[in-house]
Formats: structure tokens, C-alpha cells, sequence
């Protein structure tokens, strides 16, 4: 049987923000394992310098990016949409293990398969150090950003 992830494409905006807003929900459980399940098994990455191909190495991935980055917090927005692709724009919060704070920002563009599995991911992403007062992105990290907190354009991020 063929895993789905739906929505399935072809996006339209409505159910290309839902798949917006359910990436940015996996990705903030911080669990690799979850999350790559949302991606086919031989999805190809580039992610800032670096490249993967397949579920193995997206988790080692994201198993290194997340001992970096402690109480991440990620926000992304719907930018377009055409057919099975889709560009995001993102920022996210997190601190080092010296509690020095950051913002990342980037822009991510998606392609799925049929059965709604990203199957290719490019992201760009640059870091901005802030300070700890500066941040904007407040929630309990045991779950989604709720429904009521800021978006990015809502923060004019």
C-alpha cells in the first residue's frame, strides 16, 4: 500500500496552506523521525550547504540541526503555488547551547509526488543573532503554534 499525505496535489490556496501549516506543525515537534515521513523515500534535499537524498539522511539531518538549535520555534507562510509545487517563506527562533538567540529566516520551494510526499526540498536560510528579549515567537514547545499566536506577516517578518 502507498503511503499519502494529503492534501494531494494539485494545491489550491486553500489546501496549499493547509500543507503549509501542517509541515510547520510536524517540523515543530522536533522529531526527525516523524517528520521525514513526510517526505518520499528518495526525497533529494538542499538544505543551506548541505545535501541529502532519502529518509536516512534527512533524519540524520535534522538530528544534528535540532542539537543545535534548543526551543526552536518555527513559523512558515504560503508564498505561491502552482500544480504539485510550493514556495514557503519561513523564520524561525532558537538559541545555542551558550543561549545566544537567533532568528532564522529563509525561503523553501516544494515539490510533491502524486500521494502528496515531498519529493524535493530547497532551502535557503540566513541567522540573525537577537537578543532574548527581542523574541516574537512565544508558545508552549509541547505543541503546534496555536491558532491565535502571530503569523510572520501578522509579526511583519
Amino acid at each position: 500500500m502507498s503511503e499519502t499525505r494529503p492534501p494531494l496535489p494539485p494545491f489550491t490556496r486553500e489546501s496549499a496552506i493547509r500543507k503549509v501549516r501542517a509541515a510547520e506543525d510536524g517540523w515543530n515537534t522536533c522529531d526527525p523521525e516523524r517528520v521525514a515521513l513526510a517526505y518520499t523515500v528518495d526525497s533529494y534535499w538542499r538544505n543551506r550547504a548541505e545535501f541529502a537524498q532519502g529518509r536516512e539522511a534527512i533524519v540524520a539531518l535534522l538530528t544534528r540541526k535540532w542539537s543545535k538549535e534548543l526551543d526552536y520555534r518555527l513559523i512558515k507562510e504560503l508564498w505561491a503555488w502552482d500544480g504539485n509545487r510550493i514556495a514557503v517563506r519561513f523564520a524561525y527562533e532558537w538559541r545555542d547551547d551558550s543561549n545566544n538567540w537567533y532568528r532564522s529566516y529563509g525561503n523553501e520551494n516544494w515539490e510533491f509526488d502524486d500521494n502528496g510526499l515531498m519529493r524535493r526540498r530547497f532551502a535557503c536560510i540566513n541567522d540573525l543573532p537577537i537578543k532574548e528579549s527581542d523574541r516574537k515567537f512565544h508558545w508552549d514547545r509541547s505543541g503546534p503554534r496555536p491558532a491565535d499566536h502571530p503569523g510572520l506577516s501578522d509579526l511583519e517578518l
